[in-house]
């Protein structure tokens, strides 16, 4: 490790300096080592930089412990990534507060891929982790390798990375804890095996102190990182909406699953989708849209309908009865299944998004053909 290394890894670890304020340290003194060699009076001259912020750039302590922080580096194999560097995210470049340097637990190169963030609610309910278990099988299965990242919280962050990992898709983690732990701690061997097929990410040294407001921190590098973050349930405050306010303040896409009106996980989507913040969206077709891609409907045509082997008994029912006409209206559906309506709709949206079947004007559905 360089010694330009020492000095990079140090200004993260300044007291009172952010990235904004490393940014500009670095573009008047030129280089990290420079920040480090300069005098008070010089640091006194640079905009926003008062008495405390240069005494603190100037103690040596700092030093020691970057020095330390190498070591734990070289232990653990981390590497860190400078914002200056080719191969730190370029999307995450282009943020202004994006982090000065990336600490990264895993082999991915991350800036030769495309990157989408799924997010959501703690509390995921069986609907929210099938939605998201479904929209990755569907990207994989129109040959889409894009990255998936998220949080390792409980809930849909880490029913992102599993999904990602069970379908053959790369994942990177974003903590907002140093890599010499793993918060929650039941998330350990996830953690392990994400290191082992993408990478887990941190602003922040080792010895970090768990903290509320560094988690808040760590969304920033979640909305940046991504071409488009995805919210799949949340209530109306939590993490997931600080993730999609951010995107949305990068001038990223944002989509929303939309959910049932009193719904409390769904809360959060529909609010964003009402305040325009996101878009709505119901199918992989709307993703692909978001993400520019060329959507495969020609290389499908000679494709068979999704093997229905894959389905619920539930959702097989409703295809049995979809497979009698060629279209129905909802109330007959709900009629010859036995389904609740509530059910039946919740059910229909999945077979929807999934691509087995297609709403029609009316309430009226039909199976894809």
């Amino acid at each position: 490790m360089t010694n330009d290394l020492l000095y990079r890894v140090a200004i993260e670890m300044i007291p009172m300096v952010g990235s904004i304020t490393a940014k500009r340290l670095l573009a008047y003194c030129g280089c990290a080592e420079a920040v480090f060699k300069a005098k008070k009076a010089d640091l006194l001259r640079i905009p926003n930089i008062g008495e405390a912020l240069a005494v603190a750039v100037l103690n040596q302590d700092i030093l020691r412990k970057a020095e330390q922080e190498l070591v734990f580096m070289q232990k653990n194999n981390i590497k860190a990534l400078f914002y200056t560097d080719d191969d730190y995210p370029q999307n995450l470049k282009q943020c202004e507060d994006s982090p000065i340097i990336l600490f990264q637990k895993g082999d991915i190169d991350l800036s030769k891929h495309r990157f989408i963030s799924i997010v959501g609610t703690r509390n995921a309910t069986a609907y929210g982790s099938g939605l998201c278990d479904k929209l990755i099988a569907l990207i994989v299965e129109r040959g889409y390798n894009p990255v998936i990242v998220s949080g390792l919280a409980y809930g849909i962050d880490v029913c992102a990375h599993k999904a990602a990992m069970k379908y053959g898709l790369k994942t990177v983690a974003i903590v907002g804890t140093g890599l010499d732990m793993v918060y929650p701690a039941a998330h350990r061997a996830i953690a392990k095996q994400i290191t082992e097929e993408g990478a887990v990410l941190s602003d922040f040294p080792s010895n970090t102190l768990i903290d509320r407001k560094n988690f808040i921190r760590r969304n920033r590098i979640v909305s940046g990182i991504s071409e488009v973050t995805i919210v799949v349930e949340s209530g109306e405050k939590g993490g997931a909406m600080v993730t999609a306010d951010i995107a949305a303040s990068y001038n990223r896409d944002v989509l929303a699953f939309p959910g049932r009106v009193g719904d409390e996980f769904s809360a959060g989507c529909n609010k964003l989708i009402k305040a325009n913040i996101a878009a709505m969206i119901e199918s992989i077709e709307d993703l692909e849209a978001a993400m520019g891609w060329d959507s495969p409907s020609e290389k499908l045509t000679t494709k068979q309908l999704p093997l229905f082997d894959l389905l619920t008994a539930d959702e097989m029912c409703i295809v049995n009865v979809l497979k009698e006409n060629d279209s129905e209206m909802i109330d007959i559906i709900a009629h010859k299944t036995g389904l609740p309506m509530a059910k039946l709709s919740a059910l229909l949206l999945n077979l929807e998004f999934s691509g087995y079947v297609k709403a029609l004007p009316g309430k009226a559905y039909a199976l894809r053909r």
